[in-house]
């Protein structure tokens, strides 16, 4: 019997990590969209290889990437989004960084987005807000803004997240409060649960997922009250070392390159996976975002994210093939990551912003996933953020990406 005590203790770690790993990869669901856009794909070599992979089974992988959760449906930074997108098979969970005015860091994905992604105007805190709605206007919202920083962390936490959305030119607060994109839903809007930084890395910890927190670009003057960016950047870290979350499950993005650089010399076991988000808003930017690459690579950057439609373009026969940027960066040996799927409506309708540079190539919805194909083949990108990680993950499953 003097053996039964370190037997007990075996079998109880052993339960815990058995307990972890079916956490950790539970199973995964993927609803009936990434079946309705192989079904909506034109008929080929990729749709009759996609369409095999039909009946599962399915497992989260890091080439999903949950951005914001799942935020096609699911109130943005919200537990609710990312248990959401967890459940799709994300492998990988985004954590937009903001602070409040006590400095404490939150998932919002922007420093003054509350009044269009929570409930702000609806409660008293509306009074606290940078510029509060003029109600002697005929259109009170039209410059309505409302911080993370012009509110305590308590009271940021009395909350609740809603689809992101506002209509500037709105007469009532029920008329702004009711614009939800039409390709979006309130479905899912009744209960939105606001988390700070340090509970969005508890959660994704439970739920056995990787984590890419973004350190946003303040919308107010820095330093604030005494707070600069690079106490911000370091803060950022420092939750990640206080909570025992490993360098290699956790990619911190910027589009500030001061950001970038700080980590690699002051966290540079967190620097390297470090992801430096390319601001290129138009093909004008282009020329200067292929200048930087080698600036990057000198500098010790791993990571480069431009968006999705900077790294695609059409040959002549309008298929969907590598841009010469994505093929730069590349060439350079950096890892690409790319942003955003499912954000802008009907990809057959051009999809707003992100696929205008396809459009042309375009026929059915489903060539979302000929897109995704290409971006995995020929441009070679680490994962993709996406709105709904469904997609991503049955693309990922299909074929082989962990």
């Amino acid at each position: 019997m003097r053996f039964a005590k370190p037997l007990l203790v075996l079998a109880m770690a052993t339960t815990a990590l058995l307990s972890f790993a079916t956490q950790a990869n539970e199973s995964v669901q993927l609803g009936p969209r990434p079946f309705f856009l192989v079904d909506d794909m034109p008929s080929g070599d990729l749709k009759t290889a996609l369409k095999q992979c039909e009946n599962g089974p399915f497992s989260k992988s890091d080439f999903s990437i949950g951005h914001r959760g799942a935020p096609l449906q699911f109130p943005e930074h919200t537990k609710e989004s990312y248990e959401a997108g967890a459940r799709m098979g994300a492998g990988i969970l985004e954590c937009d960084v903001t602070f409040t005015k006590d400095k404490e860091l939150v998932c919002r994905h922007a420093q003054c987005d509350l009044h269009t992604t929570t409930n702000i105007l609806a409660t008293p805190l509306a009074e606290k807000c940078s510029v509060k709605p003029d109600y002697n206007s005929a259109t009170p919202f039209k410059n309505v803004k409302c911080c993370t920083s012009d509110i305590t962390l308590a009271e940021f936490k009395t909350l609740q997240g809603k689809m992101d959305a506002g209509n500037p030119n709105a007469k009532t607060l029920a008329e702004y409060l009711d614009s939800t994109a039409n390709w979006r839903t309130d479905l899912y809007s009744g209960r939105g649960t606001l988390v700070t930084h340090a509970e969005s890395i508890e959660l994704f910890k439970k739920l056995g997922v990787k984590m890419t927190p973004e350190l946003k670009t303040p919308e107010v003057p820095m330093p604030f009250d005494g707070f600069s960016q690079r106490q911000y950047a370091t803060k950022l870290i420092a939750e990640y070392i206080r909570a025992g979350v490993r360098p290699r499950n956790v990619f911190p993005q910027s589009f500030l390159y001061d950001d970038i650089k700080h980590w690699l010399a002051r966290h540079p076991r967190y620097g390297r996976r470090a992801v430096f988000l390319e601001s290129t808003d138009s093909p004008a930017d282009i020329p200067a975002a292929m200048a930087r690459i080698a600036t990057a690579k000198a500098d010790g950057v791993n990571i480069i994210a431009p968006p999705t439609w900077a790294l695609v373009t059409l040959d002549a026969n309008k298929k969907i093939v590598p841009s010469e940027y994505a093929k730069a960066i590349k060439a350079a040996g950096l890892d690409i990551i790319t942003w955003s799927l499912e954000r802008s409506g009907l990809l057959k309708n051009g999809g707003g912003y992100y696929y205008q540079s396809i459009r042309d190539g375009i026929k059915t919805d489903g060539d979302m996933m000929v897109l995704v194909d290409v971006l995995a083949k020929d441009v070679g990108v680490l994962g993709i953020f996406s709105d709904w990680p469904a997609t991503t993950t049955y693309y990922a499953n299909c074929m082989g990406l962990k």
